[in-house]
C-alpha cells in the first residue's frame, strides 16, 4: 500500500465489497444503495452534515453483518441465503414471506418460513443486537462520523415501530437511516424487476417500513435514481458522490482501520475470532526476522489483516461443518482467495496488497489455489504470509479437529517446507517468530546442504569440472551429487534445475 496518506472512502468502500459478500447480495449492492442514498438525500434537501453522514452509513449499512452468521447459519441452514431473503421481507406484509426458504427447497423451504415467523419476536431482537453493537463498534474503529455510527444502530428498525430491536417509529428515527432504508429498498428491488417493481415496493412499503416522505421523494427522484444504481463504474461513481473534502488517514489509522476490517471478517465463524490479526502480526514478525524493510513488514502485515476478507463469499455452514464437505463446498472455500484478490483490487488503497493477500493457500509447487501460482511467481510477503497462516490456523481450533500443540504444528510446516510446498526461509522465519528455537531450515525434496551447493552451481552453468574446483573435491563425487540432485528435483537439465533454484529461493545463501 502507498506510503503517502490514504483517503478513507477508498477502505470503507473496499469493505462494503465484502458485505455484499457476506450478506449474498447481487455485485456492488453497497455501492449502489449509497449512490442511490445520496441522490434521495439531495432531493429531500439535506445538508452536507447529513449527506456526509448518509453517504458513510448507505456504504456499511451491513458492517454488523457478520456478528449473528454462526447462529443464523444454526437457525436457517445458510446465512448468506438468510441475509439475502431477509431483506425482501416486508414484516407488515406476509405474501412477503412466501418465496423466504426457496433455496432450500419445497418441504425444508416451508419449515424456515415457520421458523423465520417464529424467530422474529423472540430471537430476532437478540440478533438485531448482535449486529448493532459489532456496527457501533466496527464504525468506531473506521473513524466513522457520529451520524453515521447512529444511523447504523437503527438498520433493522422500521418507520411503523414494527422493527428490532427497540422498535423505534417515525422520527425518533434518524434521518440518515430512514433514508438508507428506502434507498436499499430501491436497489433490492430494481435489481428484482427493474424500475416499475422498485416504484410499486416504495409505495406499497411507504408508512410502514418506510417513512412516506421519504418513500415519496424516491419516487419523484425517478430517472436520476435509475441512473444512479445503473451507473457502469459505481465505485468511481461514490468515491465521486463523497460529499465536502475527502478525508485522507494517515499510517497509524489506515491500520487501525484494516484492523477493523480483519474483525469484521473474522466474526463470521467462531472458530476463526482474532485469526487475522494473528497471522498479521506472526507474518510482520517473521518478516522483520527474515530482513523486509519498513515499508515490506507493513505491507505484509496489512496484507494478513485483509487475507481472509474472501471468506465471507462462502457460508458460515461450510465454514463450521465437522463432517466432510461436499465437492460444491469444497469449489467454493478454494474460490474465497479469489474474492478477497478480486476485493481488495478493486479499491485504490488496497489494490498494491491485494496479490499478496490472496497468495496465503498458494503453494511453491503450484498444488495451491485459486491461481496454482508457483516458485518466483510467489513473492516474498505472500511466503511469509502463507506460512505464518498455516502456522496460525494449525493453532486454532476447528469444527473436525482440536487445536494442534505448537510442536506439531511446527513439524508439519518444516514437512512442507522440505517436500517444497512452502519456502523454507519463510518457515524458518515463521517458527522463530512463533517462538521455535531456531533451526537450520528444512530443505525442500530432503536435499542435503552438500546437494544445495551443488544445485546452486548446477543453475549458474558450472561444468562438473568447474563444481569440483570450487567445492575442493572429485568431478566423480560432483557427478554423484548431480544425479542425486535431479532424481530428487525431478528434473533432467541444467535449465530445468535452474527453474528450480529459483522457485524454491535457493540460489544463494541470501535468498
Amino acid at each position: 500500500m502507498p506510503t503517502s496518506p490514504v483517503r478513507l472512502t477508498e477502505i470503507l468502500a473496499s469493505l462494503s465489497l465484502a458485505t455484499d459478500l457476506a450478506t449474498g447480495s447481487q455485485p456492488d449492492k453497497a455501492l449502489r444503495v449509497c449512490l442511490a442514498a445520496c441522490t434521495v438525500g439531495e432531493a429531500l434537501g439535506l445538508d452536507d452534515d447529513e449527506l456526509a453522514d448518509l453517504h458513510q452509513a448507505a456504504l456499511l449499512r451491513a458492517i454488523g453483518c457478520t456478528a449473528h452468521a454462526a447462529e443464523n447459519a444454526e437457525l436457517f441452514d445458510d446465512d448468506l441465503a438468510f441475509q439475502r431473503d431477509m431483506h425482501e421481507v416486508d414484516l407488515a406484509d406476509p405474501s412477503s414471506l412466501d418465496h423466504f426458504g426457496a433455496w432450500a427447497g419445497d418441504e425444508r423451504g416451508a419449515q424456515l418460513r415457520a421458523r423465520f415467523a417464529h424467530a422474529i419476536p423472540t430471537i430476532g431482537p437478540t440478533a438485531a443486537r448482535f449486529g448493532c453493537e459489532a456496527s457501533r463498534s466496527l464504525g468506531a474503529a473506521l473513524t466513522l462520523r457520529p451520524g453515521a455510527i447512529a444511523a447504523l444502530d437503527e438498520v433493522y428498525e422500521r418507520y411503523d415501530g414494527l422493527g428490532i430491536p427497540d422498535g423505534r417509529a417515525g422520527d425518533a428515527l434518524t434521518i440518515t437511516a430512514r433514508v438508507t432504508h428506502a434507498a436499499e429498498q430501491a436497489v433490492i428491488a430494481y435489481d428484482a424487476g427493474g424500475w416499475d417493481w422498485a416504484a410499486e415496493q416504495l409505495r406499497r412499503r411507504s408508512g410502514g417500513h418506510l417513512d412516506p416522505v421519504i418513500a415519496g421523494a424516491a419516487l419523484e427522484a425517478g430517472d436520476a435514481l435509475v441512473a444512479a444504481v445503473t451507473d457502469p463504474d459505481p465505485l468511481r461513481a461514490v468515491l465521486g458522490a463523497e460529499p465536502g473534502s475527502p478525508r485522507f488517514v494517515q499510517a497509524d489509522e489506515v491500520d487501525r482501520a484494516l484492523e477493523a476490517v480483519a474483525d469484521f471478517v473474522d466474526l463470521k465463524s467462531r472458530y476463526t475470532l482474532g485469526h487475522s490479526r494473528g497471522v498479521a502480526e506472526l507474518a510482520a514478525r517473521a518478516g522483520e526476522l527474515s530482513g523486509l524493510d519498513e515499508d515490506g513488514i507493513r505491507d505484509v502485515r496489512r496484507a494478513g489483516l485483509v487475507h481472509d476478507v474472501g471468506r465471507a463469499s462462502v457460508s458460515t455452514t461450510t465454514w463450521e461443518r465437522a463432517g466432510e464437505l461436499t465437492p460444491g463446498e469444497r469449489d467454493r472455500v478454494r474460490l474465497h482467495t479469489y474474492w478477497t484478490e478480486r476485493v481488495l483490487a478493486r479499491a485504490p488503497a488496497t489494490a498494491d496488497i491485494a496479490r499478496t493477500a490472496s497468495s496465503h493457500h498458494e503453494r511453491l509447487d503450484g498444488s495451491g489455489y485459486h491461481r496454482g501460482a508457483s516458485g518466483p511467481t510467489i513473492d516474498r510477503g505472500a511466503r511469509l504470509l502463507a506460512a505464518a497462516d498455516a502456522l496460525h490456523a494449525m493453532r486454532e481450533p476447528r469444527p473436525h479437529r482440536p487445536a494442534r500443540s505448537l510442536e506439531d504444528a511446527a513439524r508439519e510446516l518444516q514437512e512442507d517446507a522440505r517436500a517444497g510446498r512452502l519456502d523454507a526461509n519463510a518457515v524458518g522465519a515463521v517458527l522463530e517468530a512463533a517462538g521455535v528455537k531456531p533451526t537450520r531450515p528444512a530443505l525442500p525434496h530432503d536435499l542435503t546442504e552438500r546437494e544445495v551447493e551443488v544445485l546452486r552451481l548446477v543453475a549458474r552453468g558450472m561444468t562438473n569440472r568447474q563444481i569440483a574446483e570450487e567445492l575442493v573435491v572429485s568431478p566423480r563425487t560432483v557427478q554423484h551429487h548431480v544425479s542425486h540432485v535431479f532424481d530428487k528435483v525431478g528434473r533432467r537439465t541444467r535449465a530445468g534445475a535452474a527453474v528450480f533454484a529459483m522457485e524454491h529461493g535457493l540460489v544463494s545463501d541470501a535468498e
